[in-house]
């Protein structure tokens, strides 16, 4: 009997990380599963820029592909991957912020706050990370609470 319950509790496990592993991929800006379009995502910490990842040095991490440029960044990344993500999923802070809406990003516009990883759209002269920076406190305030609505746990 305890075989069984443990049989299932391990069935019941699986499907819900499997879930939540179909959850990301749909909801976060990802292509073809990889994320911040092949950044390094601990490089960002790091290096305090965007660093290109290598394609043979990649973790992935519930569903989501992350390239490294270092077996250094990749372990630091294991040992704690929630400290590296990019918030809201990899979508535009700003936009998130202000509209509420899942807009692109130029990998190489971010800024860390409060050892967070924020990513911004930047293209025909438009850096919404300029914007951003204008009314952080209460853009940074609507987008925790417009991700929430997005992306429901």
């Amino acid at each position: 009997m305890k075989k069984l319950a443990l049989l299932l509790l391990i069935l019941i496990s699986g499907s819900s990380f499997a879930q939540n592993d179909a959850k990301r991929i749909s909801q976060y800006n990802l292509e073809n599963k990889i994320g911040i379009q092949g950044y390094d995502p601990v490089g960002y910490f790091n290096q305090g820029k965007a660093v290109k990842g290598k394609k043979e040095v990649l973790v992935s991490y519930q569903g989501v592909t992350y390239n490294f440029s270092s077996a250094e960044n990749k372990n630091a990344f294991l040992k704690n991957p929630s400290k590296y993500e990019p918030q809201y999923g990899g979508w535009c802070a700003y936009a998130m912020g202000s509209t509420g809406e899942k807009v692109e990003i130029n990998p190489e516009t971010f800024k860390i706050v409060d050892g967070r990883l924020y990513l911004f759209y930047n293209a025909y002269f438009n850096n919404t990370l300029k914007s951003w920076n204008k009314d952080q406190d209460n853009l940074k305030g609507k987008a925790d609470t417009n991700w929430k609505k997005i992306y429901k746990n």
